[in-house]
């Protein structure tokens, strides 16, 4: 377990590096978004991400994390608190995946139900800081304060981070390719496993985006002009195209990881 998140607003590691809560400097709030992240810019288009994006920064600050280097957003996290085993979800992590996840946070915030879960819905690194293992202390960071709330159980619906060179390769295969010793094959979910998570299924509708074709060809630079599979820079599968009926639709998958906070 990385040591360097900072959980009483005091210190930094040997690198400079200061890893808090959004609770603990609720300052920094502004700034979540200061950092040029590597992002593709359809996925900015997300309805959800529109609508609780904000809520998660106002109601769960305790769940979002921030990683300053001196006076520079280096890094950033979002998660949020769940009921992953109240009646009719028994425990199964849902196939809509990010989407669903924040729906049920919300409406368990709403009606008062106690979370039982904490899941991962976003880790970024700015992309002149990637490399240096950022993603990895993050996602550490994110144990250590679901552990430290009395939580026993980190989940994550992984976007796999090799998956957008393969846009036609099943997720189904692409999330249980391993290497020679036995780790994923995807450089992202290799992080999650190495920290301790296990891959537990794939949620093939993790992320819906919509939009007209104008606003695809807008966001991709891409013509958007025949009907079917469109291949994406930056999709981890083909976005379809209805030219004729003006839209066009993406549906992420992702791979769940569990992780035990023993």
């Amino acid at each position: 377990m990385d040591d360097t998140t900072d959980t009483g607003g005091a210190g930094t590691d040997g690198t400079g590096i200061r890893i808090t809560t959004l609770a603990e400097r609720p300052e920094l709030a502004g700034r979540l978004w200061d950092m040029k992240d590597s992002w593709p810019e359809f996925a900015q288009h997300d309805a959800l991400a529109w609508l609780l994006y904000p809520r998660m920064v106002a109601e769960f600050p305790e769940y979002v994390l921030i990683a300053t280097d001196a006076d520079a957003v280096v890094a950033r996290a979002f998660s949020v608190p769940f009921a992953q085993h109240a009646p009719g979800r028994d425990g199964t992590l849902p196939a809509q995946g990010w989407d669903r996840i924040l729906m049920w946070a919300f409406s368990d915030l709403r009606r008062g139900v106690e979370a039982d879960t904490v899941s991962a819905i976003e880790i970024s690194v700015a992309v002149d800081r990637q490399g240096e293992g950022l993603s990895g202390r993050m996602l550490a960071a994110m144990r250590e304060t679901a552990r430290a709330r009395g939580f026993t159980e980190v989940v994550a619906p992984v976007r796999p981070s090799g998956k957008p060179a393969e846009p036609d390769t099943s997720i189904h295969a692409y999330a249980y390719r391993t290497r020679e010793d036995g780790l994923p094959h995807d450089p992202w979910l290799r992080v999650h496993v190495r920290a301790g998570g296990v891959i537990d299924s794939v949620a093939p509708l993790s992320m819906t985006i919509t939009g007209s074709v104008a606003e695809w060809r807008q966001w991709t630079g891409l013509p958007f002009d025949t009907a079917g599979p469109v291949r994406v820079p930056g999709a981890l599968s083909p976005v379809h195209c209805e030219p004729e009926q003006g839209f066009a639709v993406y549906v992420e998958p992702n791979v769940w990881v569990r992780h035990a906070l023993s």
